[in-house]
């Protein structure tokens, strides 16, 4: 799903062209490009748009074919269902809802309705089900064995209509960080691109967020008050670190205080217009690369305490959050 090694362009159509003939279709010409940017953006002539759309035969054959090995796979015979769900479907779902549709909304200009084919048939993460028992008894192995060389050979880079299949190169770089319980892959990269493909084009990521390339290359508190999306301003501001941007925006530290909830780290009350402050902490919580993330919080301007300010945001007095033992 996330692989940038080039694409193997003859067994990919070898293996399209069987998942077509599975469903008693034509095999379909092929249209290879540099990246999706470029698939959706120039489409097939008179048919803007339709990429994913027109394969009623082949998504039901396949589907067909996933619900028999699904079937299958909850047997007695087989590895239990909830097994596969919790280890495989779940983890590598997150990871394309994170990673790989970021990337096709990028190409489309919107959050794309062209990802149906993926999303319905699952096509970005087909894993081997050769250690799953039952598989030889279902008469759907054949197009499914295809479906798994397909993806093999293009990953989630492919859309199939009834006449044509539009195939895209795979990025040349792909920088990804590991988040979560069910450890979801997202892009990140804090020094340029997380996505860039061969054509030159790219994406930036904070985090999983998509952001502009200003918030990876040159952060400014000045940059950041114009930014009308508070995702993005967010991701900027943690790029940047909470101190330096608001010293740059020449905000007044007000008061520091030692955090009861989360010993060792300080709280620090700022000074904002329009009558609020901001409470910086530090996350209570290790981040799975050791650190701890320091970040802000927008309190009331009545509040002149930054432990009140903290207690205030738990939606508690602040004898309450002194007591604390530890904070999340």
């Amino acid at each position: 799903m996330l692989s940038t090694a080039p694409t193997d362009r003859p067994a990919a159509e070898a293996a399209i062209s069987l998942l077509y003939e599975s469903a008693g279709l034509s095999p379909p010409r092929f249209r290879w490009v540099s990246s999706p940017l470029l698939a959706f953006a120039t489409g097939e002539p008179g048919r803007p748009g339709q990429l994913g759309q027109r394969v009623h035969g082949l998504d039901s054959t396949v589907s067909r074919a996933l619900s028999s090995l699904e079937a299958d796979i909850s047997s007695p015979a087989a590895t239990p269902s909830r097994l596969f769900e919790w280890w495989v479907s779940k983890p590598l779902s997150a990871s394309w809802s994170s990673s790989v549709q970021p990337i096709l909304d990028a190409a489309h200009g919107r959050p794309s309705p062209l990802l149906n084919w993926h999303n319905r048939l699952r096509v970005g993460w087909v894993p081997s089900w050769s250690d799953f028992g039952g598989m030889g008894r279902s008469g759907s192995v054949r197009v499914w064995d295809a479906l798994a060389a397909t993806v093999s050979a293009c990953g989630p880079w492919w859309w199939p209509d009834e006449q044509v299949c539009v195939i895209s190169d795979p990025p040349e770089t792909l920088v990804t960080e590991t988040a979560g319980d069910l450890d979801e892959v997202r892009p990140h990269c804090a020094d340029g691109p997380a996505v860039r493909y061969r054509d030159g084009w790219e994406l930036y990521f904070w985090h999983g967020t998509r952001v502009p390339e200003w918030v990876i290359t040159d952060p400014t508190a000045a940059a950041i008050d114009r930014e009308p999306n508070v995702e993005v301003r967010r991701s900027a501001i943690e790029h940047l670190g909470w101190p330096a941007y608001l010293e740059q925006a020449g905000m007044r530290l007000m008061a520091t205080a030692p955090d009861p909830g989360n010993p060792g780290f300080d709280l620090l009350l700022y000074d904002l217009p329009r009558n609020e402050r901001v409470l910086v902490a530090v996350n209570g919580s290790v981040e799975r690369d050791g650190t701890r993330r320091r970040y802000g919080l927008t309190v009331p301007g009545h509040l002149d305490d930054p432990i009140g300010a903290a207690a205030w945001t738990y939606g508690l007095s602040r004898e309450q959050y002194s007591q604390l033992l530890h904070r999340t």
